[in-house]
């Protein structure tokens, strides 16, 4: 089934709404805000690496909701 832009973003919102409040927010702020790797680490006192690995992990499980969901990847 074909899924609208509207839809989708709906459902990322839905979906960041589930996730931890650190977890959402370091998303936001990489993806929305366009913030580097480096700023969102000294904002959230994390190491850089944790960062990286914080989004991989956010991006699948993103992934793997909006697949469940009906969208096509």
């Amino acid at each position: 089934p074909n899924v609208s832009d509207e839809e989708v973003g709906t459902l990322i919102s839905k979906f960041l709404c589930s996730q931890k409040e650190n977890t959402r927010n370091i998303f936001i702020r990489r993806y929305y805000f366009f913030d580097s790797i480096r700023e969102i680490a000294e904002r959230y006192s994390f190491t850089e690496s944790k960062v990286k690995n914080m989004l991989f992990y956010t991006r699948n499980k993103l992934r793997n909701y909006l697949i469940k969901e009906g969208v096509e990847i």
